[in-house]
């Protein structure tokens, strides 16, 4: 059996992801007029100030800023920036994205109050993918409210994975456990996280001039909390308006609408695709690199991420090559939670994991697998006689049993079954032990196995040629 490869600790870098793409478009004027003038002195700019960890407190608290802590899922090598005589950006840090595999993003809205300081909860958590080959993202807006497995934690809100992350040390600190938990609810890696506080998104909504919304109805909020636990009333009529920061963020937060907290998620992602379009305003690009040493700085005080200064531009780089249309948003709203209330009289969310599950397939399927058309390839996979067995690397019970079904009723010899080493496995494997070309190119097109997830072995554990090793982005097909 294989187990899951251990992923290398990547660098941390305390950039927002909007300062990152504001840098990276400025980029593309440097490309297209080969302005050498105006690299060097946004690269002087960036290069001359440090990185920090920020504590997500006031400023005026005077913490020290929290240890430096490891950060998951992603594999790249730490970039030092204590070292003012080292450069933050590489020779390749203004090149496009040009990796292959999906990468996806939790960006999480850190509900930080006036006096608090320490540990706090997340106020909302938006996964963002890109599919680099197709040219298309998705954002998926997960519920505060929405009832969960945090690992090592049991059963709670998916809003107290960053808080108990931090509270108990956690290895890789809150994001690290928010980004598991989102994990394993999903059944999809995640690559990078981005952490923000409201004082970050304030000053870069009004950094570049506001947003314009559509808005769909009126709300009218009285009861609007402040950053410090009293009120501030909030209201909007419908129609077209404009936003400045602080009603950009109330619009983005209050709940005062029928749905709650799934309209709220809603709001949130045409508040992010009003800034996108804002940023891909050709015509503000000089005005905005001129604003970059500000986001440089508010990016230092409220903002945590994992990404490298050289990612984030060359991931901003291809962004702006992807088409609006090909952009799709779904928020985990009543076709996917239901209401309930715990024992001890919580109102939470609970998921409908099924319909959740092929939501996941329809927004992170990977593009379809070039496969050569081989018209007898059955016949070639039955004269090769391979022996497969079938493990269960996931939590559903019968899981193995029933592929082993679904993979006889296409001949497949399947000798074994049972559980893998671990349950946890996000994405399904296929091992080959010898030379079975046909069979393993068969029980790719069955299950939908990437290249990349198939692999050779040598002395198998069993009795058996091929092994397979079920992962969460598996279901069995209905007949």
């Amino acid at each position: 059996m294989k187990s899951n490869p251990p992923r290398r600790a990547p660098a941390r870098v305390r950039l927002p992801l909007w300062a990152v793409i504001l840098i990276g478009l400025g980029t593309i004027i440097l490309i297209v007029g080969s302005s050498v003038w105006l690299f060097r002195t946004v690269q002087g700019t960036v290069s001359s100030l440090e990185i920090i960890n920020p504590e997500f407190a006031n400023a005026s608290s005077g913490n020290d800023p929290t240890e430096e802590l490891p950060a998951p899922s992603s594999n790249v090598e730490t970039i030092q920036g204590d070292d003012e005589s080292e450069p933050i950006l590489s020779a390749n840090a203004f090149q496009r994205w040009d990796g292959k595999n999906r990468v996806s993003i939790l960006m999480m809205g850190i509900d930080q109050r006036c006096d608090e300081e320490g540990p706090a909860h997340t106020d909302t958590m938006m996964v963002l993918t890109i599919d680099p080959v197709g040219l298309s993202a998705a954002m998926l807006s997960l519920p505060r409210d929405l009832w969960v497995e945090i690992p090592n934690f049991g059963v709670d809100r998916i809003n107290q994975a960053n808080y108990y992350g931090e509270v108990y040390e956690y290895p890789g600190g809150g994001q690290a456990l928010a980004v598991q938990t989102v994990e394993a609810l999903l059944g999809v890696p995640i690559d990078y996280y981005v952490a923000v506080n409201f004082d970050a998104f304030v000053e870069v909504v009004d950094l570049i001039g506001g947003i314009d919304i559509d808005v769909p109805e009126a709300i009218d909020d009285p009861n609007y909390p402040d950053e410090c636990y009293g009120y501030d009333p909030f209201s909007i009529e419908a129609g077209e308006q404009h936003l400045d920061g602080e009603a950009a963020l109330k619009y983005a937060r209050t709940r005062a609408t029928f749905g709650g907290d799934v309209d709220r998620a809603g709001r949130q992602q045409a508040v992010i695709l009003a800034v996108r379009q804002k940023i891909f305003d050709l015509n503000r690009i000089p005005q905005l690199i001129a604003q970059a040493p500000q986001l440089w700085q508010t990016s230092q005080e409220n903002v945590r991420t994992n990404m490298t200064l050289d990612e984030a531009i060359q991931l901003a780089l291809l962004a702006q090559d992807i088409p609006r249309e090909s952009i799709r948003t779904a928020v985990l709203d009543f076709n996917y939670v239901y209401n309930e209330t715990t024992p001890d009289g919580r109102q939470v969310l609970v998921p409908v994991r099924e319909n959740i599950r092929q939501l996941r397939d329809q927004l992170f399927a990977p593009p379809a697998i070039p496969t050569p058309v081989i018209e007898n390839l059955p016949a070639l996979m039955a004269a090769e006689n391979a022996r497969v067995a079938v493990y269960n690397g996931t939590a559903e019970f019968g899981l193995a049993a029933s592929t082993q079904e679904y993979l006889e009723s296409f001949g497949i010899n399947v000798t074994e079954v049972g559980n893998a080493d671990a349950s946890t496995y996000l994405t399904s494997q296929v091992i080959t032990y010898g030379s079975y070309p046909n069979t393993s190119r068969y029980l790719m097109q069955l299950m939908h196995v990437p290249p990349l997830n198939v692999s050779s072995g040598t002395n198998p554990d069993g009795d058996y040629d091929i092994l397979i090793i079920i992962g969460n982005d598996w279901r069995v097909p209905n007949s």
